[in-house]
């Protein structure tokens, strides 16, 4: 009779004269962008660090131009524990990561970073602690006693800790790094918190920690945040936006959902705009006021469809001659929105409505209107 430990050190059993690779225990996600020069030595690392355990990788690529995808692929065509989850027209860390668990069968689960700065080495301890059954969720913690932010800068570091004291809140339990991005859960908890997992920005754990229906049960193991070895960085300028996202999702997103209020936070924003080249050119410089209107909303529009552009719809995000396609249809789309913006606000008025709650609902019309309708035209779904 086979051991335990003997069934974890067997590679294959042979099933009706066929040779079948055992199933995994642990399936290691591995979200890649532009990360060619990586893959090769993760799988090398994350073997090297799990003798006797039986593993896979699941590496998820967002069609990486440089051939990520391809590296993969030829070292799946030797190793069968390596796996690719290949997404096209379809971008986002977060949604990455679930589709990745998602893919696999394996009863645990890890999150790490394809550019090597997560300490692969924890992973057997995480296992291990994940499978005494006294916790949901074991997280790699710069914070801990014992972790490190490693060689980050200064301002790096400060902006790391406040975001983690501003995700404590949501996380509903005691964490000190969840802003980390390497941990590793139950199958049974990530399908716990599955239904309202928001799939917004870069922070899947806090994501999984805010959507659970009941506090996970957590424990923190430290680690020492690495530099990158190859590729440059995906974090960028936009991640501060991405996690005001998910703030906002998990705070309201039963109620409205995070992209209309995105994109209602942009109309605010191109409502500034238009008063302020109103003014500039009807009263700096003395435009006829039809002419300075004309002006001011064509920049106003233009300038809501490229925010939106890179924010709104950061995942879909039109490029090349998609980009002027999507600017002509979002402008018409806008155009009609402040036809029925005018409509309904003369029709309020007119049965003795308070003026500003007929404008403000003129508004709210064509805020949604705009919505609605760039959404299905202007940054539709391929």
């Amino acid at each position: 009779m086979m051991t335990d430990g003997m069934l974890a050190d067997a590679r294959e059993r042979r099933d009706g004269g066929l040779t079948l690779p055992l199933p995994a225990e642990l399936a290691i996600v591995v979200p890649a962008f532009n990360e060619v020069g990586n893959v090769r030595r993760v799988v090398e690392v994350v073997d090297a660090a799990l003798p006797g355990i039986r593993w896979e990788i699941v590496f998820v690529d967002d069609h990486s131009p440089d051939g990520t995808a391809d590296a993969v692929r030829a070292i799946a065509m030797t190793d069968p524990r390596v796996r690719i989850v290949h997404r096209y027209g379809r971008r986002g860390l977060a949604s990455a990561c679930i589709e990745g668990v998602m893919a696999s069968a394996a009863p645990f689960v890890a999150v790490m970073d394809c550019d090597l700065q997560h300490d692969e080495r924890l992973l057997p301890r995480m296992l291990e602690v994940l499978k005494g059954g006294d916790v949901d969720l074991v997280v790699g913690s710069r914070y801990a006693e014992g972790g490190s932010l490693g060689e980050w800068t200064r301002g790096r570091a400060a902006a790391s800790r406040l975001a983690t004291r501003m995700a404590t809140v949501l996380a509903r339990t005691p964490m000190r790094d969840p802003m980390s991005g390497f941990f590793m859960l139950t199958r049974a908890a990530f399908e716990r918190s599955l239904p309202r997992l928001s799939s917004v920005g870069f922070k899947i754990l806090l994501d999984i920690a805010a959507s659970a229906p009941a506090p996970l049960r957590i424990a923190e193991l430290p680690y020492t945040f690495r530099l990158r070895e190859h590729g440059e960085s995906k974090l960028d300028s936009l991640v501060l936006w991405e996690y005001l996202q998910l703030i906002l999702d998990k705070a309201f997103g039963r109620v409205v959902p995070v992209r209309f209020m995105s994109f209602a936070i942009v109309g605010g924003f191109g409502l500034a705009v238009h008063f302020l080249i109103l003014s500039l050119l009807y009263v700096g410089i003395g435009t006829e006021f039809g002419l300075a209107q004309t002006a001011a909303t064509v920049v106003a529009i233009s300038n809501n469809f490229f925010l939106n552009n890179l924010l709104t719809y950061r995942d879909q995000r039109l490029r090349g001659p998609r980009l002027l396609r999507g600017w002509v249809t979002f402008n018409l789309v806008c155009a009609t929105g402040a036809i029925a913006n005018i409509g309904v606000a003369e029709w309020l008025f007119g049965r003795h409505t308070y003026w500003m709650l007929s404008a403000v609902a003129g508004v709210l019309v064509s805020v949604v209107w705009n919505y609605a309708m760039s959404s299905l035209f202007t940054w539709r779904r391929t």
